[in-house]
């Protein structure tokens, strides 16, 4: 429990109806009395006059107070509700540091309610996420997160790994026993039941990570053949410049998009050819190097022509490419997605529209987006790391068991497996990861 009070100003900065000031620690009810001139009833609304230390007036509004533990913070917490302009919230929250409190640093609040055991540390993360969320089906998954959907999977992997672990060390404890641990099915069952219910939730994370931080999608091809027209199709304006001379675009242009609630960063690139245009080759250059960067490549060829075979060696082989098989209208042929024998393949006409929507739904499905997200949840990039590095440690405790190579390896893969599962809802981590973390929180919460 913090021994000092923070307050900060809770609602974002400007001018608004209402604005609130945010006080929690020990000193709580002396800066309320020297505020309001008594303490506040808990969890009640009162209306009071909010004071100077020579009682002149500051503002009159609602004042809010949270005995702890029963809090968000788990500390005494009071609210004061004012009138919202800057002035006003300015001289209130001078007028609680100078009854004692500190300012509070960004994602503060948060923070102690998560040293004080009222959420794990993907709860608290998810609250940052549920301010930040940028769609509706973010503020869904980030809720879920937050009521715990995403701890709860954690916590489970994790108590199946300390049962399994405690049976595996008591071998090592006890080895007078008649138990031969690299023999056990039941011990190899079990840790194929924890590789695939990790891989699972990995499957999942990932998943939450691309709703969190968005799909980045780049449109890649020769010159001319209607990569900024598809850019302007999918984001609905005329974004690029489109003309018929090659090497109009030279520069990468970044657009942001929803698709049905999945945010997706369409980057148009420069036609990927040999140029003496030093403007060009830089753009060119610039290019290759989004490509490298995306989920995605949307590589564009003109249907008359084909695949050129020039652009398809600059593609790198480690990332999900769509062949768009564009101007389809020219030649009467159907909008229609198939199977080619390096990935699929979406013919459409970004003219007419013809097989937009199959591109649409298409890039959802490669996010991992399916119609019902029943249990699905907000997940951020050190969650699916510590989720992947977990993975390895059990695979190698499997590889160590299959190959007979001792109980103690077995046992310290499954050690450092749960230490960083542990690493996800803050039973394991530095404090340095934990500054980092909070300090990326907005102030006043």
């Amino acid at each position: 429990m913090a021994t000092d009070t923070i307050a900060a100003v809770a609602t974002p900065p400007g001018i608004g109806g209402v604005g609130i000031v945010r006080v929690s620690g020990p000193r709580v009810v002396e800066i309320a009395q020297g505020i309001l001139g008594r303490a506040p009833q808990p969890r009640y609304a009162s209306l009071g006059v909010f004071l100077e230390a020579n009682g002149d007036f500051i503002d009159q509004g609602i004042a809010l107070f949270f005995p702890g533990p029963k809090s968000f913070t788990g500390e005494d917490v009071l609210e004061l509700q004012g009138h919202g302009g800057p002035v006003v919230m300015d001289l209130l929250l001078r007028r609680c540091l100078e009854l004692g409190a500190r300012l509070a640093r960004p994602g503060e609040f948060s923070e102690r309610a998560f040293l004080n055991g009222k959420v794990d540390l993907a709860q608290a993360e998810a609250i940052a996420d549920l301010i930040e969320s940028s769609t509706t089906l973010a503020v869904r998954l980030a809720g879920r997160s937050l009521q715990g959907a995403f701890s709860r999977r954690i916590h489970a992997l994790i108590e199946h790994l300390i049962q399994l672990r405690m049976y595996v060390e008591a071998t090592l404890d006890f080895p007078d026993e008649d138990i031969d641990l690299l023999t056990e099915s039941s011990v190899r069952a079990d840790l194929v039941e924890l590789v695939a219910s990790t891989r699972q939730i990995l499957s999942e994370a990932h998943r939450g990570q691309v709703i969190r931080e968005g799909l980045a999608v780049v449109i890649a091809g020769s010159p001319n053949v209607g990569k900024s027209s598809l850019l302007n199709a999918l984001s609905g304006a005329d974004t690029a410049i489109v003309t018929d001379i090659p090497g109009t675009t030279r520069d990468l242009l970044k657009v942001d998009v929803q698709v049905d609630g999945l945010p997706i960063r369409i980057v148009d690139t420069a036609g990927m050819r040999e140029s003496d245009d030093p403007v060009e080759r830089e753009g060119v250059r610039r290019a290759r190097d989004a490509v490298v960067q995306a989920d995605v490549v949307l590589w564009v060829y003109d249907a008359r022509i084909g695949p050129d075979a020039t652009t398809a060696g600059s593609l790198p082989t480690d990332i999900p490419v769509t062949r768009v098989r564009n101007k389809i209208d020219i030649l009467g042929e159907p909008a229609r997605m198939t199977e080619v024998a390096d990935g699929p393949e979406i013919a459409l006409s970004v003219r007419t529209g013809e097989g937009l929507g199959l591109l649409r739904e298409h890039l959802k499905a490669r996010a991992g987006l399916a119609a019902d997200q029943e249990g699905a949840f907000i997940a951020r990039r050190r969650h699916v790391d510590a989720l992947t590095r977990g993975l390895g440690h059990l695979e190698r405790a499997l590889g160590n068991l299959d190959d007979r190579a001792g109980a103690e390896l077995v046992a310290e893969e499954l050690h450092l497996a749960q230490h960083v599962f542990g690493e996800i809802t803050g039973q394991f981590t530095s404090d340095d990861l934990l500054g980092r973390i909070f300090a990326s929180f907005c102030l006043g919460k």
